[in-house]
């Protein structure tokens, strides 16, 4: 029998409760949202502003103030990945970020031919065109302004994915705080940006493992080692060192996973209790409820395992998937349904898995009205558009019988 404090839908209920998806968060502002509930991932969509309006109610004007103001911002960081941090994380962030652009480097010396002495007069060139600059440069203009010190890497750089050696010299120089992008229209949901002078102050964050580690936790526990392993990026013996000095709680779960929970949260989590009352939410599905564990499962409700996933090949079921392929609606932690925003009509198209009721109906609304008011579409990711999302709107409203 499993155990009262490992109940699926409790377990569920106390992710998104430290989520902040359980109204606890409202009114804060996003930096509080992001130090409280974790980086938020941007991939030219619309997750980060969805994630702070289903968490704190905030418009995407609020949001792009405090990237203005560089509250919060959008970096390289775990895994080498883009997401937005709040300006407590800039260093940490960017010293996890580190390895990537070096590892690119790299490469590039063992298969390309470059030099360290290139590159190091490549960054120079780029700070003086950056420094001289009264505006925001995008690649191609750095690359007008900075002339030979740009070199075409030819066909073998073509093949390898690194044409010139520009893209090495402006991620060495992220990653270092140096420089950074800056959005063209102080948006977050598109991908094209100018890069500008920064001085984000020394970014070698001492234990910086154990740091991620710590905030991970904070985030996503209880989580597993793997869990853990996944967000970072980190191999098991790294994992396992950035772990170690936080003295981690074991919690026996069900099917023999172990799952941690910081000394500090034991507390709390024994006394927490479902909330009997649903609390929609609905985002974008790299949200933090998933992205977190990346353990899809954790959120579906077995009864909606077998559900087909919309717009896919026959066959494919929505417990078989790794991410899901739709923005999400939840409650307590569990997916309830599917939903995307349907650009022609300006309207919000879903999939519910439960009964509608008035709650869910307020969520459905409140959030139709913030995408076709303040964003204008809710894309998935920088290459999704209403043409790509037809398909799945078409079956979403065959599936409900509203189309």
């Amino acid at each position: 029998m499993t155990a009262p404090e490992l109940d699926p839908a409790r377990l569920r209920a106390w992710w998104a409760h430290r989520q902040g998806l359980d109204g606890s968060l409202s009114g804060a502002d996003p930096a509080t949202v992001l130090t409280r509930t974790g980086w938020a991932r941007s991939v030219g969509g619309a997750a980060p502003y969805l994630g702070l309006f289903a968490r704190a109610g905030l418009s995407r004007e609020a949001v792009d103030a405090a990237v203005a103001a560089l509250e919060i911002h959008e970096l390289p960081s775990a895994r080498g990945c883009t997401y937005v941090l709040p300006a407590a994380d800039f260093a940490l962030g960017l010293t996890l970020g580190a390895g990537a652009p070096e590892g690119e480097l790299a490469a590039a010396r063992k298969h390309l031919g470059v030099t360290d002495a290139e590159i190091d007069a490549l960054r120079a060139a780029v700070l003086a065109a950056l420094d001289s600059a009264q505006a925001p440069l995008d690649p191609a203009a750095i690359k007008d302004a900075v002339g030979d010190a740009v070199r075409n890497l030819g066909e073998a750089g073509k093949k390898r994915g690194t044409a010139t050696t520009l893209p090495l010299a402006l991620g060495l120089l992220q990653a270092s705080g140096e420089i950074r992008r800056s959005p063209v229209n102080g948006r977050l949901d598109q991908q094209r940006y100018g890069y500008v002078r920064w001085q984000a102050g020394p970014v070698d964050v001492a234990d910086a493992d154990v740091e991620l580690a710590r905030r991970y936790f904070a985030w996503a526990a209880p989580a597993s080692l793997a869990h853990f392993r996944w967000f970072s990026g980190f191999t098991a013996a790294r994992a396992k060192a950035a772990i170690a000095p936080l003295g981690l709680t074991p919690v026996a779960a069900a099917e023999g996973a172990e799952l941690l929970l910081p000394p500090g949260l034991a507390e709390e989590f024994a006394a927490y209790r479902r909330p009997e009352k649903p609390h929609y939410a609905l985002l974008a599905g790299i949200d933090g409820i998933h992205l977190l564990h990346r353990d899809l499962a954790r959120l579906i409700d077995p009864a909606d395992t077998e559900r087909p996933v919309p717009g896919a090949k026959a066959g494919r079921v929505f417990g078989s998937d790794a991410d899901p392929q739709c923005h999400i609606v939840v409650d307590r932690g569990r997916i309830v349904g599917f939903w995307e925003y349907d650009t022609e009509r300006s309207e919000l198209v879903h999939q519910l898995f439960v009964p509608l009721d008035a709650a869910l109906d307020d969520a459905l609304t409140s959030t139709e009205a913030f995408v076709r008011d303040q964003l204008g579409d809710a894309r998935g990711f920088s290459l999704d558009s209403p043409k790509s999302r037809a398909p799945k709107i078409a079956a979403m409203r065959e599936a409900a019988g509203n189309g």
